[in-house]
Protein backbone atom coordinates (compact mmCIF):
# COMPACT_ATOMS: atom_id res chain seq x y z
CA UNK A 1 0.00 0.00 0.00
CA UNK A 2 1.33 3.43 -0.96
CA UNK A 3 2.58 5.64 1.88
CA UNK A 4 0.49 8.75 2.43
CA UNK A 5 2.70 11.86 2.42
CA UNK A 6 0.05 14.54 2.76
CA UNK A 7 -3.58 14.80 3.77
CA UNK A 8 -5.66 17.96 4.03
CA UNK A 9 -8.89 17.31 5.89
CA UNK A 10 -12.00 19.50 6.11
CA UNK A 11 -10.23 22.73 5.11
CA UNK A 12 -12.48 25.81 5.30
CA UNK A 13 -11.29 29.36 4.61
CA UNK A 14 -13.52 32.44 4.95
CA UNK A 15 -12.09 35.89 4.27
CA UNK A 16 -12.93 38.99 6.30
CA UNK A 17 -15.48 40.19 3.73
CA UNK A 18 -17.43 36.96 4.17
CA UNK A 19 -16.21 35.33 0.95
CA UNK A 20 -15.84 31.56 1.41
CA UNK A 21 -12.83 30.46 -0.67
CA UNK A 22 -12.69 26.86 0.60
CA UNK A 23 -15.46 24.78 2.17
CA UNK A 24 -14.72 21.41 3.80
CA UNK A 25 -12.02 20.40 1.30
CA UNK A 26 -10.24 17.08 1.79
CA UNK A 27 -7.65 15.43 -0.42
CA UNK A 28 -4.45 13.40 -0.08
CA UNK A 29 -1.21 12.73 -1.94
CA UNK A 30 0.78 9.51 -1.68
CA UNK A 31 4.47 8.86 -2.15
CA UNK A 32 5.20 8.21 -5.82
CA UNK A 33 2.02 9.97 -6.98
CA UNK A 34 1.39 12.94 -9.25
CA UNK A 35 -1.95 14.37 -8.17
CA UNK A 36 -3.69 17.03 -10.25
CA UNK A 37 -5.58 19.89 -8.62
CA UNK A 38 -7.91 21.46 -11.16
CA UNK A 39 -10.78 23.91 -11.39
CA UNK A 40 -11.61 27.26 -12.93
CA UNK A 41 -10.21 30.53 -11.58
CA UNK A 42 -11.92 31.26 -8.28
CA UNK A 43 -12.56 27.59 -7.55
CA UNK A 44 -10.27 27.71 -4.50
CA UNK A 45 -7.06 26.06 -5.75
CA UNK A 46 -4.76 29.00 -5.01
CA UNK A 47 -6.17 29.57 -1.53
CA UNK A 48 -5.85 25.88 -0.67
CA UNK A 49 -2.21 25.79 -1.75
CA UNK A 50 -1.49 29.03 0.13
CA UNK A 51 -2.79 27.33 3.27
CA UNK A 52 -0.60 24.29 2.63
CA UNK A 53 2.48 26.43 1.99
CA UNK A 54 1.94 28.62 5.04
CA UNK A 55 0.87 31.80 3.24
CA UNK A 56 -2.69 31.71 4.62
CA UNK A 57 -4.45 30.34 7.70
CA UNK A 58 -7.72 28.42 7.65
CA UNK A 59 -10.65 28.64 10.07
CA UNK A 60 -11.32 24.90 10.07
CA UNK A 61 -9.51 21.75 9.04
CA UNK A 62 -6.35 19.79 9.64
CA UNK A 63 -3.11 19.10 7.75
CA UNK A 64 -1.29 15.80 8.14
CA UNK A 65 2.26 15.27 6.84
CA UNK A 66 3.54 11.68 6.94
CA UNK A 67 0.58 10.85 9.19
CA UNK A 68 1.28 13.52 11.82
CA UNK A 69 -1.01 16.50 12.31
CA UNK A 70 0.86 19.77 11.97
CA UNK A 71 0.36 23.52 11.81
CA UNK A 72 2.22 25.34 9.03
CA UNK A 73 3.04 28.87 10.14
CA UNK A 74 4.87 30.24 7.09
CA UNK A 75 6.71 29.10 3.92
CA UNK A 76 9.95 28.39 5.81
CA UNK A 77 7.98 26.19 8.18
CA UNK A 78 6.35 24.43 5.20
CA UNK A 79 9.76 23.69 3.67
CA UNK A 80 11.08 22.46 7.03
CA UNK A 81 8.10 20.08 7.23
CA UNK A 82 8.76 18.79 3.70
CA UNK A 83 6.47 20.89 1.47
CA UNK A 84 7.98 22.91 -1.40
CA UNK A 85 6.38 25.06 -4.08
CA UNK A 86 7.38 26.12 -7.58
CA UNK A 87 5.39 29.27 -8.27
CA UNK A 88 4.06 30.16 -11.72
CA UNK A 89 6.11 33.35 -11.53
CA UNK A 90 9.60 32.24 -10.60
CA UNK A 91 11.18 33.45 -7.35
CA UNK A 92 14.76 33.72 -8.60
CA UNK A 93 17.42 36.45 -8.38
CA UNK A 94 18.37 37.22 -12.02
CA UNK A 95 21.86 38.60 -11.32
CA UNK A 96 22.99 35.58 -9.28
CA UNK A 97 24.30 32.32 -10.70
CA UNK A 98 22.35 29.08 -10.77
CA UNK A 99 24.34 27.70 -7.81
CA UNK A 100 23.91 30.91 -5.80
CA UNK A 101 20.14 30.82 -6.34
CA UNK A 102 19.86 27.16 -5.40
CA UNK A 103 21.69 27.53 -2.06
CA UNK A 104 20.26 30.96 -1.21
CA UNK A 105 19.34 30.85 2.48
CA UNK A 106 21.33 27.66 3.14
CA UNK A 107 24.69 28.96 1.90
CA UNK A 108 27.70 26.76 2.70
CA UNK A 109 30.68 28.50 4.24
CA UNK A 110 32.59 29.44 7.35
CA UNK A 111 31.19 32.37 9.29
CA UNK A 112 30.61 35.20 6.82
CA UNK A 113 32.69 33.56 4.08
CA UNK A 114 30.63 31.99 1.27
CA UNK A 115 32.06 28.70 0.00
CA UNK A 116 31.37 29.03 -3.73
CA UNK A 117 33.12 25.76 -4.57
CA UNK A 118 30.91 23.85 -2.13
CA UNK A 119 27.78 25.56 -3.50
CA UNK A 120 28.70 24.44 -7.02
CA UNK A 121 29.35 20.90 -5.77
CA UNK A 122 25.98 20.80 -3.97
CA UNK A 123 24.27 21.97 -7.17
CA UNK A 124 26.01 19.32 -9.27
CA UNK A 125 25.09 16.54 -6.86
CA UNK A 126 21.38 17.37 -6.69
CA UNK A 127 21.13 18.00 -10.45
CA UNK A 128 22.80 14.66 -11.26
CA UNK A 129 20.66 12.75 -8.75
CA UNK A 130 17.41 13.91 -10.36
CA UNK A 131 18.69 14.28 -13.94
CA UNK A 132 18.01 18.03 -13.96
CA UNK A 133 21.02 19.24 -15.91
CA UNK A 134 22.01 22.87 -15.26
CA UNK A 135 25.19 24.94 -15.47
CA UNK A 136 25.96 26.01 -11.86
CA UNK A 137 27.96 29.03 -13.07
CA UNK A 138 25.38 30.44 -15.51
CA UNK A 139 23.60 33.67 -14.60
CA UNK A 140 19.88 33.08 -14.11
CA UNK A 141 19.01 36.13 -16.24
CA UNK A 142 20.57 34.38 -19.26
CA UNK A 143 18.55 31.16 -18.90
CA UNK A 144 15.53 30.04 -20.92
CA UNK A 145 12.20 29.69 -19.13
CA UNK A 146 12.58 25.91 -19.07
CA UNK A 147 15.99 26.11 -17.39
CA UNK A 148 14.73 28.62 -14.83
CA UNK A 149 12.04 26.13 -13.92
CA UNK A 150 14.71 23.46 -13.37
CA UNK A 151 16.50 25.83 -11.00
CA UNK A 152 13.26 26.31 -9.04
CA UNK A 153 12.81 22.53 -8.80
CA UNK A 154 16.39 22.08 -7.61
CA UNK A 155 15.92 24.83 -5.00
CA UNK A 156 13.09 22.81 -3.49
CA UNK A 157 14.77 19.41 -3.80
CA UNK A 158 18.03 20.48 -2.17
CA UNK A 159 16.04 21.53 0.91
CA UNK A 160 14.75 17.99 1.38
CA UNK A 161 11.07 18.47 0.59
CA UNK A 162 8.95 15.41 -0.17
CA UNK A 163 5.80 17.13 -1.42
CA UNK A 164 6.13 19.48 -4.40
CA UNK A 165 3.43 21.96 -5.46
CA UNK A 166 3.72 22.99 -9.13
CA UNK A 167 1.51 25.95 -10.05
CA UNK A 168 0.70 26.02 -13.80
CA UNK A 169 4.21 24.72 -14.61
CA UNK A 170 3.70 24.45 -18.39
CA UNK A 171 2.02 27.84 -18.90
CA UNK A 172 5.08 29.42 -20.54
CA UNK A 173 6.88 26.32 -21.87
CA UNK A 174 7.28 25.12 -25.45
CA UNK A 175 6.10 21.58 -26.29
CA UNK A 176 9.71 20.36 -26.14
CA UNK A 177 10.25 21.96 -22.72
CA UNK A 178 6.94 20.51 -21.51
CA UNK A 179 7.99 17.00 -22.54
CA UNK A 180 11.30 17.49 -20.75
CA UNK A 181 9.48 18.65 -17.60
CA UNK A 182 7.19 15.60 -17.70
CA UNK A 183 10.23 13.32 -17.99
CA UNK A 184 11.75 15.00 -14.93
CA UNK A 185 8.53 14.76 -12.92
CA UNK A 186 8.26 11.04 -13.70
CA UNK A 187 11.80 10.60 -12.34
CA UNK A 188 10.76 12.39 -9.14
CA UNK A 189 7.73 10.10 -8.94
CA UNK A 190 10.09 7.11 -9.12
CA UNK A 191 12.00 8.63 -6.18
CA UNK A 192 8.72 8.55 -4.17
CA UNK A 193 7.99 12.26 -4.22
CA UNK A 194 4.39 13.40 -3.96
CA UNK A 195 3.60 16.05 -6.59
CA UNK A 196 0.60 18.39 -6.70
CA UNK A 197 0.18 19.48 -10.31
CA UNK A 198 -2.04 22.54 -10.86
CA UNK A 199 -3.09 23.04 -14.47
CA UNK A 200 -5.96 24.05 -16.76
CA UNK A 201 -4.66 21.82 -19.57
CA UNK A 202 -6.73 18.66 -19.41
CA UNK A 203 -4.68 16.79 -22.01
CA UNK A 204 -1.57 17.25 -19.84
CA UNK A 205 -3.37 16.03 -16.73
CA UNK A 206 -4.57 12.89 -18.51
CA UNK A 207 -1.06 12.21 -19.83
CA UNK A 208 0.89 12.79 -16.62
CA UNK A 209 -1.20 12.54 -13.47
CA UNK A 210 -2.17 9.45 -11.49
CA UNK A 211 -5.26 11.05 -9.96
CA UNK A 212 -7.05 14.38 -9.79
CA UNK A 213 -9.11 16.40 -7.35
CA UNK A 214 -11.50 18.87 -8.97
CA UNK A 215 -12.67 22.01 -7.16
CA UNK A 216 -15.77 24.02 -8.05
CA UNK A 217 -17.01 27.06 -6.11
CA UNK A 218 -14.61 26.31 -3.25
CA UNK A 219 -15.72 22.70 -2.78
CA UNK A 220 -14.53 19.31 -4.01
CA UNK A 221 -16.72 18.34 -6.95
CA UNK A 222 -14.94 15.03 -7.47
CA UNK A 223 -11.79 12.95 -7.18
CA UNK A 224 -10.94 10.73 -10.12
CA UNK A 225 -8.29 8.07 -10.81
CA UNK A 226 -6.24 8.08 -13.99
CA UNK A 227 -8.00 5.01 -15.38
CA UNK A 228 -11.33 6.84 -15.23
CA UNK A 229 -10.12 10.16 -16.67
CA UNK A 230 -11.33 11.60 -19.92
CA UNK A 231 -11.80 15.17 -21.08
CA UNK A 232 -15.60 15.00 -20.94
CA UNK A 233 -15.68 13.77 -17.32
CA UNK A 234 -13.09 16.29 -16.15
CA UNK A 235 -14.81 19.17 -17.94
CA UNK A 236 -18.16 18.28 -16.39
CA UNK A 237 -16.62 18.14 -12.90
CA UNK A 238 -14.99 21.55 -13.46
CA UNK A 239 -18.02 23.46 -14.76
CA UNK A 240 -20.93 21.27 -13.64
CA UNK A 241 -22.26 20.54 -17.12
CA UNK A 242 -21.29 18.87 -20.38
CA UNK A 243 -18.87 20.93 -22.49
CA UNK A 244 -18.37 20.71 -26.25
CA UNK A 245 -14.87 22.09 -26.79
CA UNK A 246 -14.39 21.50 -30.51
CA UNK A 247 -15.04 24.42 -32.85
CA UNK A 248 -16.71 23.44 -36.13
CA UNK A 249 -14.51 25.34 -38.54
CA UNK A 250 -15.26 26.44 -42.07
CA UNK A 251 -12.97 28.06 -44.60
CA UNK A 252 -12.18 31.75 -44.34
CA UNK A 253 -13.66 34.04 -46.97
CA UNK A 254 -11.32 37.01 -46.60
CA UNK A 255 -12.13 40.56 -47.61
CA UNK A 256 -10.21 43.83 -47.50
CA UNK A 257 -7.19 44.30 -45.26
CA UNK A 258 -8.38 45.72 -41.92
CA UNK A 259 -5.07 45.93 -40.05
CA UNK A 260 -1.74 46.91 -41.59
CA UNK A 261 1.44 46.97 -39.52
CA UNK A 262 4.52 48.38 -41.25
CA UNK A 263 8.11 48.25 -39.96
CA UNK A 264 7.08 48.41 -36.31
CA UNK A 265 9.88 48.49 -33.71
CA UNK A 266 10.01 49.01 -29.96
CA UNK A 267 12.98 49.60 -27.66
CA UNK A 268 12.45 49.50 -23.89
CA UNK A 269 13.82 51.88 -21.26
CA UNK A 270 17.12 49.99 -20.94
CA UNK A 271 17.75 49.98 -24.69
CA UNK A 272 16.65 46.42 -25.46
CA UNK A 273 14.88 46.01 -28.81
CA UNK A 274 11.76 43.96 -28.08
CA UNK A 275 10.02 44.36 -31.47
CA UNK A 276 12.22 44.43 -34.58
CA UNK A 277 10.91 45.90 -37.84
CA UNK A 278 7.69 43.85 -37.84
CA UNK A 279 5.27 44.06 -40.78
CA UNK A 280 2.06 42.08 -41.34
CA UNK A 281 -1.63 42.47 -42.09
CA UNK A 282 -5.01 40.92 -41.28
CA UNK A 283 -8.00 40.79 -43.61
CA UNK A 284 -11.70 40.88 -42.82
CA UNK A 285 -12.97 37.38 -42.04
CA UNK A 286 -9.53 36.09 -41.01
CA UNK A 287 -7.99 34.95 -37.72
CA UNK A 288 -4.21 35.41 -37.63
CA UNK A 289 -2.54 33.66 -34.71
CA UNK A 290 0.79 34.53 -33.13
CA UNK A 291 2.57 31.76 -31.21
CA UNK A 292 5.78 32.14 -29.25
CA UNK A 293 7.41 31.74 -25.88
CA UNK A 294 6.25 34.61 -23.68
CA UNK A 295 8.63 37.55 -23.57
CA UNK A 296 9.47 37.57 -27.28
CA UNK A 297 7.69 40.81 -28.13
CA UNK A 298 4.08 39.65 -28.44
CA UNK A 299 2.82 41.84 -25.59
CA UNK A 300 4.68 44.93 -26.82
CA UNK A 301 3.38 44.38 -30.36
CA UNK A 302 -0.24 44.17 -29.21
CA UNK A 303 0.17 47.20 -26.93
CA UNK A 304 1.57 49.32 -29.76
CA UNK A 305 -1.36 48.36 -31.99
CA UNK A 306 -3.89 49.20 -29.26
CA UNK A 307 -2.19 52.44 -28.17
CA UNK A 308 -1.00 51.28 -24.74
CA UNK A 309 2.62 51.77 -25.85
CA UNK A 310 3.94 54.63 -28.00
CA UNK A 311 5.18 53.79 -31.50
CA UNK A 312 8.81 54.88 -31.89
CA UNK A 313 9.29 53.48 -35.39
CA UNK A 314 6.84 52.20 -37.97
CA UNK A 315 3.13 52.65 -38.58
CA UNK A 316 -0.19 51.00 -37.77
CA UNK A 317 -3.26 51.41 -40.00
CA UNK A 318 -6.78 50.34 -39.03
CA UNK A 319 -9.40 50.39 -41.78
CA UNK A 320 -7.15 52.61 -43.88
CA UNK A 321 -6.45 55.25 -41.20
CA UNK A 322 -3.17 55.68 -39.36
CA UNK A 323 -3.10 55.51 -35.56
CA UNK A 324 -0.17 57.94 -35.40
CA UNK A 325 -0.74 60.68 -32.83
CA UNK A 326 -4.04 59.20 -31.64
CA UNK A 327 -4.95 58.34 -28.06
CA UNK A 328 -6.51 55.00 -27.12
CA UNK A 329 -10.07 56.29 -27.45
CA UNK A 330 -9.46 57.63 -30.96
CA UNK A 331 -7.78 54.37 -31.97
CA UNK A 332 -10.84 52.44 -30.77
CA UNK A 333 -13.02 54.77 -32.85
CA UNK A 334 -11.19 53.48 -35.96
CA UNK A 335 -12.76 50.06 -35.33
CA UNK A 336 -10.53 48.42 -32.71
CA UNK A 337 -11.61 46.15 -29.84
CA UNK A 338 -9.14 44.73 -27.34
CA UNK A 339 -9.17 41.69 -25.05
CA UNK A 340 -6.14 42.35 -22.84
CA UNK A 341 -3.94 39.61 -21.39
CA UNK A 342 -4.23 41.43 -18.03
CA UNK A 343 -7.99 41.46 -17.61
CA UNK A 344 -7.98 42.88 -14.06
CA UNK A 345 -5.77 45.89 -14.92
CA UNK A 346 -6.75 46.79 -18.49
CA UNK A 347 -9.88 44.76 -19.17
CA UNK A 348 -12.26 45.77 -16.41
CA UNK A 349 -12.89 47.96 -13.38
CA UNK A 350 -13.09 45.26 -10.67
CA UNK A 351 -14.88 47.35 -8.04
CA UNK A 352 -17.60 48.53 -10.43
CA UNK A 353 -20.70 46.53 -11.32
CA UNK A 354 -21.31 44.27 -14.29
CA UNK A 355 -23.67 46.99 -15.56
CA UNK A 356 -21.00 49.70 -15.35
CA UNK A 357 -18.31 47.56 -16.97
CA UNK A 358 -20.52 46.60 -19.91
CA UNK A 359 -21.88 50.11 -20.47
CA UNK A 360 -18.74 52.13 -19.72
CA UNK A 361 -17.48 52.66 -23.27
CA UNK A 362 -20.89 53.50 -24.72
CA UNK A 363 -21.94 56.45 -22.59
CA UNK A 364 -21.30 58.94 -25.41
CA UNK A 365 -23.11 56.76 -27.93
CA UNK A 366 -26.22 58.57 -29.17
CA UNK A 367 -28.36 55.47 -28.79
CA UNK A 368 -27.41 55.25 -25.10
CA UNK A 369 -28.03 58.87 -24.12
CA UNK A 370 -31.11 61.07 -24.00
CA UNK A 371 -30.15 64.72 -24.09
CA UNK A 372 -27.64 65.22 -21.30
CA UNK A 373 -28.60 62.03 -19.50
CA UNK A 374 -28.00 58.32 -19.89
CA UNK A 375 -31.02 56.45 -21.25
CA UNK A 376 -31.14 53.88 -18.46
CA UNK A 377 -33.83 51.79 -20.13
CA UNK A 378 -31.80 51.33 -23.33
CA UNK A 379 -28.57 50.67 -21.42
CA UNK A 380 -30.29 48.17 -19.13
CA UNK A 381 -31.72 46.29 -22.13
CA UNK A 382 -28.24 46.19 -23.68
CA UNK A 383 -26.67 44.89 -20.44
CA UNK A 384 -29.34 42.22 -19.98
CA UNK A 385 -28.86 41.15 -23.60
CA UNK A 386 -25.10 40.76 -23.04
CA UNK A 387 -25.62 38.75 -19.85
CA UNK A 388 -27.93 36.39 -21.72
CA UNK A 389 -26.04 36.06 -25.02
CA UNK A 390 -22.60 35.67 -23.44
CA UNK A 391 -23.85 33.48 -20.56
CA UNK A 392 -22.48 35.72 -17.78
CA UNK A 393 -23.22 34.08 -14.42
CA UNK A 394 -23.85 36.82 -11.85
CA UNK A 395 -26.39 37.46 -9.09
CA UNK A 396 -27.50 40.64 -10.85
CA UNK A 397 -26.19 43.33 -13.16
CA UNK A 398 -25.36 45.30 -9.99
CA UNK A 399 -22.86 42.66 -8.79
CA UNK A 400 -19.26 43.94 -8.50
CA UNK A 401 -17.13 42.34 -11.21
CA UNK A 402 -14.47 41.32 -8.66
CA UNK A 403 -16.99 38.91 -7.10
CA UNK A 404 -17.29 36.92 -10.34
CA UNK A 405 -15.16 33.93 -11.31
CA UNK A 406 -12.29 34.48 -13.73
CA UNK A 407 -14.31 32.98 -16.55
CA UNK A 408 -17.28 35.28 -15.96
CA UNK A 409 -15.06 38.35 -15.69
CA UNK A 410 -13.65 37.41 -19.09
CA UNK A 411 -17.18 37.01 -20.47
CA UNK A 412 -17.98 40.58 -19.37
CA UNK A 413 -14.92 41.86 -21.25
CA UNK A 414 -15.62 39.76 -24.34
CA UNK A 415 -19.28 40.85 -24.39
CA UNK A 416 -18.36 44.54 -24.22
CA UNK A 417 -15.67 44.28 -26.89
CA UNK A 418 -17.60 42.05 -29.31
CA UNK A 419 -20.63 44.36 -29.23
CA UNK A 420 -18.64 47.59 -29.58
CA UNK A 421 -19.18 47.91 -33.33
CA UNK A 422 -15.49 47.26 -34.03
CA UNK A 423 -14.34 45.00 -36.86
CA UNK A 424 -10.80 44.37 -35.56
CA UNK A 425 -10.22 42.39 -32.36
CA UNK A 426 -6.84 42.08 -30.67
CA UNK A 427 -7.28 39.01 -28.46
CA UNK A 428 -4.25 38.57 -26.20
CA UNK A 429 -4.37 35.34 -24.14
CA UNK A 430 -8.21 35.38 -24.28
CA UNK A 431 -8.70 32.09 -22.39
CA UNK A 432 -5.75 32.12 -19.98
CA UNK A 433 -6.68 30.92 -16.51
CA UNK A 434 -10.37 30.31 -17.19
CA UNK A 435 -12.51 27.19 -17.14
CA UNK A 436 -12.94 24.94 -20.15
CA UNK A 437 -16.59 25.90 -20.60
CA UNK A 438 -15.83 29.61 -20.91
CA UNK A 439 -12.82 28.89 -23.12
CA UNK A 440 -15.01 26.83 -25.46
CA UNK A 441 -17.58 29.65 -25.61
CA UNK A 442 -14.92 32.27 -26.44
CA UNK A 443 -13.46 30.04 -29.16
CA UNK A 444 -16.88 29.64 -30.76
CA UNK A 445 -17.55 33.38 -30.57
CA UNK A 446 -14.20 34.26 -32.15
CA UNK A 447 -14.85 31.87 -35.03
CA UNK A 448 -18.50 32.86 -35.49
CA UNK A 449 -17.92 36.62 -35.43
CA UNK A 450 -15.00 36.26 -37.84
CA UNK A 451 -17.01 34.22 -40.33
CA UNK A 452 -20.47 35.80 -39.98
CA UNK A 453 -19.61 39.43 -39.21
CA UNK A 454 -16.28 39.57 -41.04
CA UNK A 455 -14.22 40.53 -38.01
CA UNK A 456 -10.45 40.58 -38.42
CA UNK A 457 -8.83 38.90 -35.40
CA UNK A 458 -5.27 38.95 -34.10
CA UNK A 459 -5.03 36.01 -31.68
CA UNK A 460 -1.97 35.99 -29.41
CA UNK A 461 -1.77 32.91 -27.19
CA UNK A 462 0.67 30.68 -25.36
CA UNK A 463 -1.89 27.85 -25.66
CA UNK A 464 -0.74 26.06 -28.79
CA UNK A 465 -3.97 24.07 -29.13
CA UNK A 466 -5.84 27.37 -29.18
CA UNK A 467 -3.80 28.96 -31.98
CA UNK A 468 -3.70 25.72 -33.98
CA UNK A 469 -7.47 25.17 -33.74
CA UNK A 470 -8.56 28.75 -34.46
CA UNK A 471 -5.99 30.36 -36.76
CA UNK A 472 -6.37 30.70 -40.52
CA UNK A 473 -2.76 31.89 -40.70
CA UNK A 474 -0.17 31.35 -38.01
CA UNK A 475 2.94 33.42 -37.28
CA UNK A 476 5.71 32.44 -34.85
CA UNK A 477 7.41 35.25 -32.95
CA UNK A 478 10.90 34.91 -31.49
CA UNK A 479 13.33 37.62 -30.46
CA UNK A 480 10.91 40.36 -31.48
CA UNK A 481 10.47 39.21 -35.09
CA UNK A 482 8.56 36.62 -37.08
CA UNK A 483 10.55 33.43 -37.59
CA UNK A 484 7.85 31.54 -39.47
CA UNK A 485 4.47 31.82 -41.19
CA UNK A 486 2.10 28.90 -41.83
CA UNK A 487 -0.74 29.44 -44.27
CA UNK A 488 -2.04 25.85 -44.00
CA UNK A 489 -2.37 25.47 -40.24
CA UNK A 490 -3.93 22.00 -40.55
CA UNK A 491 -0.48 20.59 -41.37
CA UNK A 492 1.25 22.17 -38.36
CA UNK A 493 1.92 20.21 -35.15
CA UNK A 494 2.95 21.56 -31.77
CA UNK A 495 6.35 19.88 -32.26
CA UNK A 496 6.90 21.85 -35.47
CA UNK A 497 5.81 25.05 -33.74
CA UNK A 498 8.13 24.35 -30.82
CA UNK A 499 11.17 24.17 -33.08
CA UNK A 500 10.49 27.67 -34.40
CA UNK A 501 9.55 29.00 -30.96
CA UNK A 502 12.90 27.81 -29.56
CA UNK A 503 14.85 29.13 -32.55
CA UNK A 504 15.97 25.67 -33.65
CA UNK A 505 14.51 26.54 -37.04
CA UNK A 506 13.82 29.85 -38.78
CA UNK A 507 12.23 30.44 -42.17
CA UNK A 508 13.84 32.68 -44.75
CA UNK A 509 11.78 35.61 -46.03
CA UNK A 510 11.11 33.59 -49.19
CA UNK A 511 9.85 30.62 -47.14
CA UNK A 512 7.63 32.86 -45.00
CA UNK A 513 6.10 34.57 -48.01
CA UNK A 514 3.97 37.69 -47.88
CA UNK A 515 2.70 38.52 -44.40
CA UNK A 516 -0.23 40.59 -45.70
Amino acid sequence: MAKELLRMEGITKIYGNGFMANKDISFSVNAGEIHALIGENGAGKTTLMKILFGLENCQEGKIFIRGEECHIANPLDAIAKGVGMVHQHFMLVPNLTVAENIVLGIEPGHGQIFDRKQAIQMTKEVSEKYQLAVDPNALVRDLSVGLKQKVELLKALIRGVEVLILDEPTAVLTPQETRDLFRQLKILREHDYGIIFISHKLEEIMELCDSATVLRHGRVSGTIARADMDEVKLSKLIVGRDVVSEVERNEADCGETVLKVRNLSYVDDVGKCLVKDVSFGIRAGEIVGIAGVEGNGQTELSEMITGLLPIAEGEVEINGSTTKGLNIRKIRDLGLAHISEDRMTYGCAPDLSVYDNLASIYLDNQSFVKGLFVNKKVVSEYVKGCIEEFEIACDSEASPVRMLSGGNIQKVIVAREFTSGANLIIANQPTRGIDVGTAALIHKLLHRYTREKKFAVLLISSDLNEVLNLSDRLLVMRGGEFGAQFTDVSKVTDEILGEYMLGIKKMTSEERGELY
